[in-house]
């Protein structure tokens, strides 16, 4: 087989690209290891920044988005047994955030990619990419055959564990590190919402946040230590922590149900650099990981794809190599300011076991001062709706 780009992973990054590059006319295969219905099985994210709802819309894939998709202005930000409600839309100069689930967004992008007659390879087994400094190609085993894709440039959207970031050696490659010393415990559960928009609650139990994923289906999330076990909670002890870490206005509205999914993530920060070796490209989480504290995963993934499909647009349009030249700094530069803004909010909303008395009264200044600061509240509206692309 030969085509213009292979794409490695068939999540988010890896079908937006490829949905890019499809309307654009150059030719892309997808290789993903898993099946469709387990790469739709996975529960993620679901806060869209503008650029990626635009990203979305520009490749068909808008129109239950904007259906069924929740607009938020605003976000609040619990501490001291109150809510303090921070105006996106005012403070960001009229952007605000959409919350759609990730796994709405993979399947509207299966579906379009489907649609419009593009390959994807599910299940391949053994996949390997070689020879990315001169002629790449990328070999798999599907259903006992062995097949080789021959192109002119391999997308790696395979995620932090996948085979792209893994298969460039070690001595071209940095990677910056960070592991916190706790994680976020979630629940899903199909019952209304606590509040119209996100809570994210400082409390000195731990962190806690009320999120959805629709008017009737919940996600909710509180912070435990590295090593709890999901066993350990059942859904009883989880909605009585929640509500412990709350406002007693929005704990009396937390509506209480059966978990429709339930498990711990870690929390880390993490950055390749650079993000091209050759004629292979790392995208999306394959290159970055965030604290979820921001909500910037999926975001920064889209980013990635918007400044790697324009570089390959240009190469193949104007027969230019300076957008692919330029795609690992121009990616960095925004990937490291998501990466602050997670880790300030990380820092700034979590109990950390060592912060002692003093830790914590510096969180509750920064949060009283930024609640009560027009231009600090600026910064956390303009960062959290997403920096420009």
């Amino acid at each position: 087989m030969r085509t213009q780009v292979a794409i490695i992973g068939a999540g988010p990054a890896g079908l937006l690209l490829g949905a890019l590059l499809g309307k654009a006319g150059i030719d892309n295969v997808i290789v993903e290891r898993a099946s469709a219905a387990h790469v739709l099985s996975r529960i993620r994210a679901g806060v869209l920044e503008q650029g990626t709802v635009d990203l979305l819309r520009s490749v068909g894939c808008g129109a239950r988005l904007d259906r069924e998709g929740l607009v938020h202005e605003g976000i609040d930000l619990a501490f001291g047994d109150m809510l303090h409600r921070i105006d996106l839309r005012r403070h960001s100069g009229g952007r605000s955030v959409t919350v759609y689930g990730q796994t709405e967004v993979t399947h509207d992008l299966m579906e379009a990619r489907t649609t419009g007659g593009h390959t994807t390879i599910y299940e391949a087994a053994d996949v390997a990419v070689h020879d990315v400094g001169t002629a790449p190609f990328v070999t798999l085993a599907k259903d006992g055959t062995e097949i080789r894709l021959d192109c002119d440039f391999i997308a790696g959207c395979d995620g932090f564990h996948g085979v792209s970031r893994q298969s460039i050696p070690a001595d071209a490659m940095h990677a910056f590190e960070r592991i916190y010393p706790f994680g976020w415990l979630g629940l899903m559960a199909d019952v209304p919402p606590a509040n119209d928009e996100l809570i994210y609650a400082r409390h000195p139990r731990g962190f806690a946040l009320c999120s959805m994923r629709s008017p009737t289906r919940s996600r909710y999330y509180v912070q435990v230590d590295s090593s709890e076990r999901v066993d350990d909670w059942s859904d009883t002890r989880f909605w009585d922590e929640l509500r412990r870490r709350l406002p007693e206005a929005a704990a009396a509205r937390i509506s209480i149900g059966p978990s429709i999914e339930k498990s711990v993530a870690a929390l880390r920060s993490f950055v390749a650099e650079p993000l091209r070796f050759g004629r292979l490209f790392l995208c999306g989480d394959a290159a970055h990981i965030v604290p979820p504290t921001g909500a910037k995963g999926l975001n920064l993934a889209a980013s990635d794809v918007h400044y790697l499909f324009e570089g390959l647009r240009e190469f193949y349009k104007d027969a230019s190599e300076a957008g692919l030249d330029a795609y690992s700094a121009r990616a960095l530069a925004r990937v490291w300011k998501a990466e602050r803004f997670s880790w300030w909010m990380t820092s700034t909303l979590h109990r950390f076991p060592d912060q002692g008395e003093f830790g914590e009264r510096l969180q509750l200044a920064e949060l009283d001062y930024l609640t009560h600061s027009d231009a600090a509240m600026s910064v956390l509206a303009e960062n959290y709706v997403g920096l420009p692309f």
